[in-house]
């Protein structure tokens, strides 16, 4: 994979987003980790729940 950089970045999904195997993702704070060749975005929660979404899924979260 590669990263974008190497600072992390926070993020929300959209309502309604599913991750690569077709699954709702829960709508809360991610961080971007990267995006794929194949063009998916990996965010994590934690170490542990980590999901591939389309990135048009993504949005800003407001500080």
């Amino acid at each position: 994979m590669n990263n974008l950089t190497t600072d992390l970045y926070t993020f929300e999904v959209r309502p309604g987003t599913r991750n690569h195997k077709g699954s709702f993702v829960q709508e809360t704070a991610y961080k971007l980790i990267g995006i794929d060749q194949a063009g998916w975005a990996l965010i994590c929660l934690d170490d542990v729940s980590c999901h591939y979404v389309d990135p048009d899924d993504l949005r800003d979260v407001l500080s």
